[in-house]
């Protein structure tokens, strides 16, 4: 790899010292890196120049969102660099790995079909709380040919360039529906059995689980609507079973025992009974695949939520707000 051939998108708010690392962890290996900084108040944008990165503060009279800083970065990417091939981004509460961005460009080079390719992103702090260990369990993706990427991956840019880049309007789930794109223009995505990132998800609380898993919901419940058609289906598989599992089964439940009798209630023994189904299907540690089977079931509930925020924006007609959890 040479750093003619490529730049690095990083994205960030208020990531602190997390900022200092990513960004060391690709400077010096980079043509280009930019990182684009959305309304930090801790000195993030100035530690960024300070480490010789170009920044790009986003305009703060419209809504952030992680595609919409994306694309400011691989426009100025464009501006600066127009010859560059290739374009890391990562969030700025991730650390690159020390061979990823040979591997993945060797990669790339070698497979000029494939558009995006990313590795294992592994949480840097799994031990301090469960929510952090299911971070880390829930990125354990299948490695080979895959259907999406997450926020890290390393992106051809002639591919991104085709199809528009990110679609600015989506506060969650960018990074799907662009790899929805792709893949109808013939490009593939391709996840590498080697290290990527590390990442600092920062969760000790309940609460921040469930926004996140909340966001989720919205993501799914807005994926499907722009490409839940045949033959794609994007994400409406993961929008039904968040409303029958999140809502319409306690709903059907609930109205049951009200009008034919509270004993209907023993209906709820499905949620167990659905936990114990994960638990034997999943495979690791007991403790782990118990704790994991219960968060995927007390995930609908939040993904339901996020589903029902989602209608309720589409019927008022207001932007959408970010939903945060950190």
């Amino acid at each position: 790899m040479t750093t003619s051939e490529l730049g690095v998108v990083a994205i960030g708010r208020n990531e602190g010292e997390r900022l200092r690392a990513c960004l060391t962890s690709v400077i010096h290996d980079a043509g280009v890196t930019i990182y684009v900084d959305s309304g930090s108040t801790d000195g993030s944008a100035e530690m960024a120049r300070a480490l010789g990165a170009v920044v790009v503060d986003l305009d703060v009279s419209r809504p952030f969102t992680a595609a919409r800083a994306r694309n400011v970065g691989f426009e100025r990417l464009n501006q600066l660099a127009p010859d560059l091939q290739f374009v890391q981004f990562v969030d700025g509460d991730c650390e690159v790995r020390t061979s990823w961005l040979a591997q993945a460009t060797a990669f790339l080079e070698a497979n000029r079909d494939v558009a995006v390719v990313c590795g294992r992103r592994r949480e840097r702090h799994p031990e301090r709380s469960l929510y952090n260990r299911l971070c880390d369990l829930e990125w354990d993706t299948p490695v080979g040919e895959a259907r999406a990427c997450g926020g890290d991956a390393l992106v051809r840019l002639s591919a991104l360039r085709e199809v528009g880049g990110y679609r600015e309007s989506l506060i969650a789930g960018e990074e799907p529906e662009l790899c929805v794109r792709l893949r109808a223009r013939g490009w593939r995505i391709w996840r590498l059995d080697a290290e990527m990132t590390l990442h600092d998800a920062g969760m000790t609380r309940f609460t921040q689980w469930w926004q996140r898993a909340t966001r989720a919901g919205f993501a799914f419940a807005e994926g499907a609507r722009l490409h839940g058609a045949p033959p794609e289906r994007h994400w409406v598989r993961e929008s039904r079973s968040a409303l029958t599992w999140g809502l319409l089964l306690p709903f059907a439940i609930l109205a049951s025992a009200l009008l034919w009798g509270p004993w209907l209630l023993l209906g709820f023994v499905v949620y167990p009974l659905q936990v114990l189904r994960l638990y034997r299907r999943s495979a690791g540690a007991p403790g782990v695949r118990a704790w994991r089977a219960v968060f995927m079931v007390l995930g609908k509930f939040a993904e339901a939520s996020g589903h029902l925020r989602y209608l309720a924006r589409r019927w008022s007609g207001g932007p959408a707000q970010l939903i945060e959890y950190k």
